[in-house]
């Protein structure tokens, strides 16, 4: 009985467990059998595999085979684990030295000419194996500059099944296999951030434009109502381009979600993702899911970054409910027969949408068609725990008049740095505690912590909430804006008219 063994990653969100790859040869009728709870792509790896090393000229051997993926206990889906199996299968009559193979992780898929195609995945699998004490890696060589980004990864990049046993003693001759044609294309985190549309662009919405500061500085979620062409859309837009650069950490985890859904990553972009699926987006679209693999949605895509819901009143309300829990916890959990999987979900909610289905509601000048119950109605389809989310709800009017008033009065780059300095500012304050933001920051710190407001402040606002304007969430999500303006203004403390701003913000109305 000869026994091999080397490695390969299954996925389950994000997180990566590390299978080995067992294989044995026994003197039975020829056959070839994969065990441990396979999904039916890694199922067909059979076929796949034994027409790849046929046609690299590294024949399986001619008895029985079976390849065992421990531990059976955890599901398995994929190609991803073709290469793996392959290099186990040959290492049975010696073909390849089993102890490199031992020592190595493989992620790949074969080709039935022997290439090795790329996979999804690969940064998360790599990071995985890393951190399981299994630095030397195997990858496809299109999926290479992916697999370095990993600090401490010993990668090796192969083309064929040929390359990657040779890499492990094999004595084969070189395969030569015309490259395919990628359609895949490479942005850089320059490009990107010369592609990001900007805040000057704005032309005579002064108040909106400060709600939109004071959005990037603390982290808060944003509501925007108003009749169309009154530049929602517009400002959504400009939010990712004056948030701070995401941090080593950040970058990797929105690099690992883009690589899961398919993407090809060659560096780390440090420009926080915006994703603005349509109103008609299913749940699944957004949340993530799938029957045998968890795929990640738009939540997951826009973590550490900025998810955009426009027309939101026309989304079904089970969808828009479906946020909520992730605005709370920072994560989304995805439930199967099996398995749940885990995906980041902080990212910074910015919903828009008309203030009724004609969209000329309360617009001076306008024409509103709508009946008083259809109005109503259409508000509110954004149901109040949702709503009770949104730290900063802005209502918008048309700019009527292009002059001085209306020109713009501030760049991308100057909103900016007044972001970077207030958020500076409010991590100062929070290092001795879990949070770095104000839109993180728990609300009985908030209420009863070192830094709870006291005086005229606090009394406007427990007015405020005695009279039943505010709730207690609420209540605390306008302490939170508080004090982002002040960290705008170099306030040490949220005075009277940083928290009446807050307010305003909350429940005032722009222009």
């Amino acid at each position: 009985m000869i026994v091999v063994r080397t490695w390969a990653v299954a996925l389950t969100g994000l997180r990566g467990e590390m299978i080995e790859v067992e294989a044995d040869i026994t003197q039975h009728k020829p056959d070839f059998r994969i065990i441990g709870m396979p999904d039916k792509a890694l199922g067909e790896a059979a076929r796949r595999v034994s027409n790849a090393a046929e046609n690299s000229g590294l024949a399986l051997p001619d008895r029985r085979l079976t390849v065992n993926l421990s531990p059976a206990s955890l599901p398995k889906q994929g190609s991803s684990f073709d290469l793996a199996i392959a290099l186990a299968g040959l290492a049975t009559e010696g073909r390849v030295d089993p102890e490199s193979l031992a020592r190595t992780v493989h992620i790949g898929e074969l080709g039935l000419d022997g290439r090795v195609r790329a996979v999804a995945g690969v940064l998360p699998a790599v990071l995985a194996a890393v951190r399981a004490g299994r630095d030397r890696v195997v990858v496809p060589e299109e999926n290479r500059a992916e697999a370095e980004l990993v600090t401490g990864a010993d990668v090796t990049g192969v083309s064929t099944l040929a390359d990657a046993a040779r890499f492990h003693g094999a004595d084969v001759d070189e395969q030569v296999i015309a490259p395919l044609e990628s359609p895949s294309v490479t942005v850089t985190d320059q490009e990107q951030q010369e592609r990001l549309p900007d805040l000057g662009d704005v032309v005579g919405q002064p108040q909106a434009v400060e709600a939109l500061l004071v959005a990037a500085a603390g982290g808060h979620h944003l509501l925007m109502s108003g009749p169309p062409g009154a530049g929602k859309t517009m400002l959504a837009r400009r939010l990712p381009g004056i948030l701070p650069d995401l941090d080593d950490d950040a970058a990797l985890e929105v690099a690992s979600v883009r690589s899961l859904s398919g993407q090809r990553i060659a560096s780390l972009s440090r420009t926080p993702p915006f994703e603005a699926p349509h109103h008609s987006a299913t749940l699944t679209a957004l949340v993530g899911g799938g029957s045998k693999r968890a795929s990640p949605g738009a939540i997951a895509r826009a973590s550490r970054g900025v998810l955009f819901v426009d027309e939101v009143a026309e989304a079904p309300r089970s969808v828009l409910d479906a946020l909520r829990q992730p605005l709370e916890h920072g994560e989304i959990e995805i439930h199967r027969s099996g398995f749940v999987a885990r995906f980041p979900a902080r990212f910074q909610l910015v919903l828009a949408m008309n203030p009724c289905p004609c969209g000329e509601f309360g617009v001076a000048g306008g024409t509103c068609t709508c009946s008083p119950a259809e109005v109503r109605r259409y508000a509110g389809k954004i149901s109040g725990p949702l709503l009770d989310r949104v730290d900063i709800d802005l209502r918008l009017q048309r700019v009527v008049r292009l002059d001085a008033e209306a020109a713009p009065t501030l760049t991308t780059a100057a909103a900016r740095e007044q972001v970077r300095e207030a958020r500076e500012r409010a991590a100062r304050r929070l290092q001795d505690t879990p949070w770095r933001t104000n839109a993180d920051v728990s609300g009985p710190w908030l209420r009863n912590g070192p830094y709870a407001l006291s005086g005229t402040p606090r009394q406007s606002l427990d007015a405020a909430l005695n009279n039943g304007m505010l709730t207690l969430r609420s209540y605390d999500r306008v302490t939170r804006v508080a004090w982002t303006v002040a960290d705008l203004a170099g306030h040490d403390a949220p005075d009277a008219l940083d928290v009446g701003r807050a307010l305003f913000l909350k429940k005032g109305v722009s222009q």
